[in-house]
């Protein structure tokens, strides 16, 4: 609250009378003193009412979230699919094949995508496939309400199509972590003496892999599966708005510029929440991972 302007000061490219502006403002009870409102608003959202918006008129934060949450949803749960089937693949080919050309491979790509950012990757994978080659289209989300069951969108047939280019954007970034990751830790798990115990038993290198080597070195992995979460729904922002996605982050950024307070806190207390959420269940996976820790 504290930068210059308000909700209120243009409608358009037009300036709104200093009357008007009152008027609004009164409405909205942003004269009375910021303790004031920020009491009004814990009471409201104790209710589960997250307020109007200043700016679509006669619609609430409520209802904006109800739509835009399930296309997030999608969004940010494809990346993370596509992260983690690409990079525990490419992290364990790399251990297991160390110092090889596969090795060097995967740990060069994973440099790389490291290296990169969604900004950066979004506007060339739509200049390839969207511009030159034609294949795919550049903007707009596949599936649009009505939600499936209240919480989905429904799956069309154009769906795919329209979700390639942002989930590779998103999920190719973040699968370069965890692949890095995951070659490491299975590097030292399979010089455990454990392990070279199972292999003196006769055991079959690929049980010795599946059964007692992977399922230990999978729990960084899991560790970190909180933080990137959160890298995924704050890489949304960014990712909704270059591909003209009707999604959260779209209308966090459009808010911010237009000063609709009501729905920059929504957005901010529901991805907060989303957060925490996924914090606790790799807490929960981890214990479950890892048989030394008990869940209390």
């Amino acid at each position: 609250r504290q930068i210059p302007g308000g909700p209120f000061d243009f409608a358009g490219d037009k300036s709104l009378p200093a009357s008007v502006v009152a008027n609004l403002e009164a409405k909205y009870h942003l004269n009375d003193p910021l303790p004031v409102q920020f009491a009004d608003y814990l009471l409201d959202l104790v209710q589960g009412d997250l307020g109007p918006s200043f700016r679509y008129r006669g619609r609430t934060v409520n209802d904006i979230i109800g739509e835009s949450l399930p296309v997030s949803f999608q969004l940010g749960l494809m990346a993370l699919g596509l992260a983690m089937l690409i990079g525990i693949p490419a992290g364990i080919i790399a251990a297991l094949k160390q110092n090889t050309v596969y090795d060097y491979t995967a740990t060069g790509v994973a440099i790389l995508g490291v290296s990169l950012n969604s900004i950066v990757l979004a506007p060339v994978l739509i200049w390839i496939f969207a511009v030159n080659l034609k294949v795919l289209p550049a903007a707009r989300w596949g599936a649009q309400p009505p939600f499936f069951l209240g919480i989905l969108p429904p799956i069309n047939s154009t769906f795919f199509e329209h979700a390639i280019l942002p989930v590779i954007a998103l999920g190719l970034v973040s699968s370069a972590g965890i692949a890095r990751l995951t070659r490491a830790s299975l590097l030292q798990v399979i010089r455990e003496d454990y392990i070279r115990t199972a292999r003196a038993k006769g055991l079959k290198e690929r049980a010795v892999v599946i059964r007692h080597a992977l399922k230990n070195s999978l729990i960084p992995v899991v560790t970190i599966l909180g933080p990137l979460f959160a890298a995924v729904l704050t890489g949304t922002f960014v990712i909704e708005q270059i591909f003209g996605i009707p999604g959260m982050g779209r209308h966090f950024i459009q808010s911010v510029g237009n000063r609709d307070y009501p729905i920059v806190m929504g957005t901010t207390l529901v991805y907060g929440l989303a957060i925490v959420v996924a914090n606790l269940g790799v807490d929960l996976v981890y214990a479950w991972l890892d048989p030394r820790i008990r869940l209390e």
